[in-house]
């Protein structure tokens, strides 16, 4: 399509402002509300380019952009309205109240906390697949379940499989024990097997079992943060690989979690476990910087939780040794934090390990434990079916 003037038609028309259709409209809305915040005195976070803070004495404001949608929280009624009123008389926008949904995460507030769920979002899911009158299961992998890459009958059309998937990654945002699960099956996205879609279709069932579940952020939590790390030793029957696992604590809920394989074969646990503890350590680079920049406090050495004796003594000791010497350099990170004292590893039991749950298929009891701990509960506050 194109346009022709009737009183030009030899003309070539410019176009002063990106339409909601380009590429380049995101881009285009993210420099205009950046530069406009900027104007009045907010500062764009160092951890992250859509966030934007503003300090006043020991008031804070913060506004979190996700292409044209805003949200505005505030410790001060007057800069939440002063903020509002500026935003409304240079951009066209429209108020939604207070944050109940959001890009398919649901919030609900109550006098213990804030709960974080995706109900709706799961519902959808299952009506998608069909698999809303399936049967409910207590976990989502079989205990001690091993999927190859090669066996079984390939499928006709891979395309329902990758939709599958890819739909429950984004369901892990507030589903943490979901997350080794989905994890396995995006795996064999390039060929999936008929074993594969079987797997997928199992965690359905397990969501189905769960609707309505999420994770709490009591009032009463603290702000404290703590992670665990884990690894499943060559747990990949196809690669050999291990599987990272780990997870950050702000308080009594959780705030971050990966469950991601390994790129290289690990020779050893103690290897496959100092891994996964760098990876970790990266992460908790990020989260204290993020704490930072709302303004909060962090002067103090984030406890990192390994149930591997071996990983925590090559993590502490600044000697290199020769059966250390062919890993990798950058997973040498963690060593240069603990010895500047940002990070301390600390030795733990393999049973209340709850990153456990990043790294294998658990039984349904230790699932609920572990779920505990990191702060996962049923919503009980919008009263949800299942």
């Amino acid at each position: 399509m194109g346009f022709q003037s009737q009183v030009h038609p030899d003309y070539v028309c410019k176009l002063r402002k990106a339409l909601c259709c380009l590429k380049q409209a995101p881009r285009a809305w993210y420099g205009k509300i950046a530069e406009f915040l900027i104007c009045n005195d907010y500062s764009v976070a160092p951890s992250d380019s859509s966030l934007f803070v503003k300090a006043k004495g020991r008031k804070l404001a913060i506004v979190l952009v996700y292409v044209d949608d805003l949200v505005l929280t505030c410790d001060d009624v007057e800069e939440v309205l002063r903020t509002k009123e500026n935003l409304s008389v240079r951009f066209k926008m429209k108020e939604l109240g207070y944050l109940n949904h959001f890009l398919g995460l649901e919030i609900v507030r109550s006098g213990e906390g804030i709960f974080m769920h995706q109900h709706k979002y799961s519902r959808d899911l299952l009506n998608r697949f069909g698999m809303y009158d399936g049967k409910p299961i207590s976990v989502p992998m079989e205990l001690n379940a091993k999927l190859c890459a090669h066996e079984g009958k390939s499928l006709e059309d891979a395309t329902v499989y990758r939709q599958l998937v890819g739909s429950m990654i984004y369901l892990t945002l507030t589903r943490p024990d979901l997350s080794f699960a989905v994890g396995v099956m995006s795996r064999y996205m390039q060929s999936p097997k008929k074993p594969h879609l079987e797997a997928a279709r199992r965690i359905l069932r397990y969501v189905k079992g769960t609707l309505g579940q999420g994770v709490m952020y009591k009032r009463s939590g603290g702000n404290t943060l703590a992670g665990y790390s884990d690894a499943d030793y060559v747990g990949d029957c196809g690669t050999r690989r291990s599987t990272t696992g780990y997870v950050f604590m702000l308080g009594c809920g959780a705030v971050s979690w990966c469950s991601k394989r390994q790129p290289t074969v690990s020779l050893s646990t103690t290897k496959a476990e100092y891994r996964a503890a760098a990876m970790a350590t990266q992460e908790s680079t990020w989260l204290v910087q993020f704490l930072r920049d709302l303004h909060q406090s962090t002067e103090y050495s984030i406890p990192l939780y390994c149930d591997n004796l071996s990983a925590v003594c090559l993590a502490e000791n600044p000697v290199f040794h020769a059966r250390s010497k062919h890993i990798e350099v950058h997973y040498h990170f963690i060593k240069e934090k603990v010895l500047k004292g940002e990070v301390q590893m600390i030795h733990f039991r393999t049973d209340e390990q709850v990153s456990d749950m990043f790294t294998k298929s658990l039984s349904c009891s230790k699932l609920d434990y572990f779920g505990k701990k990191l702060g996962i509960t049923r919503n009980k506050i919008v009263g949800v079916e299942g």
